[in-house]
């Protein structure tokens, strides 16, 4: 990214990304310890037996919610937009009452019957149809597999960003640029701890990158308004903008109050019965923890929202404004706001601190295209391992299932970084 070409971090993206990665693959490894000598190996790989306390059920619902989409694009939003896309966080509390509801009666019938995909639900509901699995299963690979894809291709183009130093490596006489090897490296780590974990893996690592997701959104709100001098320097600042960036669009336009509201009631619904979100349900431990998991999710989020997107966003605009419709310079599009006002004002604010913060950063977002990836990779393992592969032959094992399940794994993170370079080259 060239917003960060003026800022040397120096060795920290090597350290920190080190770190980082090494720690994902230890909870890989402490996973696979804990569930050794379960009874039941199926719902243990897949639902980490149904034990998540509040803590780890809250950070990974809320860490596959949300991918880098909300640190980067939707702070552009609102720097391009103004006010207009803060209707859109609505979608959250919506979401949070769907876990609620919705969530708690998903948990109770899992817990009851022993589902562990929203086919065997479904199925179960509906008459255990093998077409009606098979329409589900179809369905929910569908959701997946594009954004796994999109989550690899964003954690390659973080790399490049983090490593901006760096053009290219040389492996085997071959030349590949770092954003290839960032690609490769990311799936290979996300590969390896869902691989050896399973669902307790991808749950712990959730936390890690849920909590780094969390910081660095409220990091960024605390720069944006240090920057302006303050509380009441943000607001005076923001009250002489355009006025268009103060109001909302009229009906017709876009990112409408209407259109605002149709997506808070069907989208966020829709995200929170994926596959992924839909196996978190099962694995939460009791219909109490996952009440106050959606009441921690209706807090926490609007609030590391408002922080993160919305004070960073209009600030940004207010700080780095742009002129005649041209963007300022270090910013190639909008999604840039958060990195321009990290890497201008952490410095500032932390003095060296500010570089190991500005690579923690860069790391979370990372973190969060890892933890939306990891997870729906599991749950994809899930569906065409117990959908597809069960049908077929009812006779096999829960060990052996959860073989093929690894199996898909890989096939899917091969299939998923194929899919981002052929997608590079063309």
């Amino acid at each position: 990214m060239s917003v960060l070409a003026a800022t040397d971090l120096g060795v920290f993206p090597y350290l920190v990304l080190a770190v980082y990665l090494l720690l994902l693959l230890g909870l890989g490894v402490a996973s696979l310890l804990k569930s050794r000598g379960a009874k039941d190996a199926e719902a243990d790989y897949y639902l980490a037996g149904r034990g998540q306390g509040l803590l780890v059920s809250s950070l990974t619902i809320m860490a596959t919610y949300f991918s880098g989409f909300a640190i980067l694009t939707f702070p552009g939003w609102v720097y391009s937009n103004g006010i207009a896309p803060m209707l859109f966080a609505l979608n959250l509390p919506v979401a949070a009452a769907g876990i609620y509801l919705l969530g708690n009666r998903i948990r109770k019938l899992g817990q009851t019957h022993g589902h562990i995909t929203p086919a065997d639900l479904i199925s179960h509901h509906y008459g255990d149809s093998p077409a009606l699995r098979f329409l589900v299963a179809l369905v929910g690979a569908l959701y997946v597999i594009p954004y796994v894809v999109m989550q690899i291709k964003a954690g390659g183009i973080l790399a490049q960003g983090l490593f901006q130093d760096v053009e290219h490596l040389t492996l085997l006489g071959q030349q590949v640029s770092i954003e290839d090897t960032g690609v490769a490296v990311l799936s290979l780590v996300t590969m390896l701890y869902v691989l050896v974990g399973g669902m307790r893996s991808v749950a712990w690592t959730d936390v890690v990158q849920g909590i780094l997701l969390l910081s660095a959104m409220t990091l960024s709100g605390v720069a944006i308004v240090h920057a302006l001098g303050g509380v009441g320097g943000y607001f005076e600042s923001v009250s002489q903008l355009d006025g268009k960036l103060l109001t909302m669009p009229e009906p017709g336009e876009r990112l409408n109050a209407w259109s605002a509201m149709t997506f808070c009631a069907f989208a966020s619904l829709a995200s929170i019965v994926q596959p992924a979100q839909w196996m978190r349900f099962y694995s939460a431990r009791s219909s109490d923890t996952l009440r106050k998991t959606a009441i921690v999710f209706a807090t926490v989020l609007p609030v590391c929202f408002l922080l993160g997107v919305f004070l960073v966003g209009l600030g940004g605009r207010a700080l780095y404004p742009m002129v005649e419709g041209a963007l300022p310079e270090g910013m190639n599009k909008p999604d840039d706001i958060v990195i321009l006002v990290i890497s201008r004002q952490f410095p500032e604010i932390f003095g060296a601190f500010g570089l190991l913060l500005i690579a923690l950063i860069l790391v979370a977002v990372m973190a969060a295209s890892m933890s939306t990836a990891d997870s729906n990779l599991h749950a994809l393992s899930a569906v065409v391992t117990r959908d597809l592969f069960h049908p077929l032959r009812p006779g096999s094992s829960e060990k052996g299932r959860a073989w093929v399940g690894r199996g898909v794994i890989v096939l899917a993170t091969l299939s998923a970084t194929g899919l981002t370079y052929w997608g590079a080259q063309g």
